[in-house]
């Protein structure tokens, strides 16, 4: 099992930065995907960038150029740089973890965007 806590959302206006962080319970070298999704309000949840383990990372057409991913195994966790941001990243974004036993979420941290 894992626990997932996300921080780092926050207001900010259009064209600023955020950085989001997701600790993990236990090393991020023993999960085999982690990524970040979003869900904005009447919309589905969506991906915006997820790594595997091996380094490979996919991120949204819609981010790409403005969002990095990065982390730090010594504190188990996985950030997520958003610069350039944009009125419509404004959502709920969530931390989310795949592994052999299962698929696990953080609680979300909300993000919005003034433009």
């Amino acid at each position: 099992q894992v626990q997932l806590v996300e921080s780092g959302g926050g207001l900010v206006q259009a064209g600023g930065s955020l950085r989001l962080s997701c600790a993990a319970s236990r090393s991020i070298l023993s999960i085999n995907t982690m990524g970040w999704y979003r869900q904005a309000p009447g919309k589905q949840r969506e991906l915006v960038a997820v790594v595997t383990n091996g380094g490979r990372i996919n991120y949204a057409d819609s981010v790409k150029g403005r969002f990095t991913i990065s982390r730090d195994i010594a504190k188990n966790t996985r950030y997520l740089q958003m610069n350039s941001l944009k009125s419509e990243d404004t959502a709920v974004y969530y931390c989310n973890a795949a592994t052999v036993y299962g698929n696990y979420w953080g609680q979300g941290t909300q993000v919005t965007v003034s433009s």
